[in-house]
């Protein structure tokens, strides 16, 4: 399995050849509490690092899911309308939110590991 890298707006990607797996972290979906609402971008979005991704919406607030690096829109996770409290039950597996293509191994590698985000973590609380 591909490794978990992620950002200080806790949003988390696992690189499978050119291809990133987003969605956003346990410690995420745990601030914003019952997620009820998703709004996922279009296929074939472009997207640069930092961009406007995704919304996630919870009974507490809503919030923008951030592109962690470039890439091309190549699916989402269409379940997730139907099913948002997926990203309560499984936040960085089957609460993913979009596969982005095209991306540089390099611009993931520069993200946080796992070791490095639970430390960010810590010091925010």
């Amino acid at each position: 399995m591909a490794e978990t890298r992620y950002t200080n707006e806790h949003e988390w990607i696992r690189l499978e050849g050119d291809v990133a797996t987003i969605g956003i972290s346990v410690y995420a979906q745990e601030q914003l509490g019952d997620v009820v609402f998703v709004e996922l971008p279009d296929v074939g979005r472009k997207v640069a690092p930092g961009d406007d991704m995704a919304v996630v919406e919870s009974v507490k607030a809503a919030s923008e899911v951030y592109a962690p690096v470039a890439g091309e829109v190549a699916e989402v996770n269409a379940a997730l309308v139907d099913k948002p409290e997926a990203i309560n039950e499984d936040a960085e597996g089957a609460g993913w939110f979009v596969k982005l293509a095209g991306v540089d191994g390099a611009a993931v590698a520069e993200l946080m590991d796992g070791t490095a985000y639970k430390k960010y973590v810590e010091d925010l609380e």
